[in-house]
């Protein structure tokens, strides 16, 4: 599993990035994430690797609050990486954990592709394992070197 990426960034796009530390890695990421990276800039990107049957993806976060967020959404029924990744991309973990505490529908179907009812079933599968809310909700950290 590859946990992190240090190096420097080779090119970013609307969706993802290339970084290298030897070798070019391509990522997915919310564009909170891409939004701080700068090509040529050296920088830290936690990740998570999804595995499917004929693919192998690599997530980019901009924290570990930010990838251990996605990994308990994914353990939600019907919720796979482009829906939790899209999940990031609209609400900030703890913009999330209070919207799921809340039990807050609304605004869990701001997310293209999660209706009602996937709003209902996410809050009940992962409603006590997000945690409690911390920090600020003014935005996603920015990776940083």
């Amino acid at each position: 599993m590859i946990a992190s990426l240090r190096g420097t960034v080779l090119s970013v796009g609307l969706t993802g990035a290339v970084e290298t530390g030897g070798v070019g890695m391509s990522f997915q990421a919310t564009p909170a994430t891409l939004s701080g990276l700068r090509v040529g800039e050296e920088t830290l990107v936690h990740t998570e690797m999804v595995v499917r049957e004929d693919s192998l993806t690599l997530f980019g976060f901009a924290d570990v609050d930010e990838r251990d967020s996605f990994r308990t959404l994914m353990s939600a029924k019907g919720v796979g990486a482009k829906l939790a990744l899209a999940m990031l991309a609209v609400h900030t973990p703890n913009t999330l954990r209070r919207a799921i505490a809340s039990q807050d529908v609304a605004a869990l179907t701001r997310v293209p592709g999660l209706g009602p009812k996937g709003a209902q079933r996410v809050i009940l599968d992962v409603a006590d394992k997000l945690g409690p809310v911390t920090g600020n909700d003014l935005g996603a950290a920015v990776p940083g070197a």
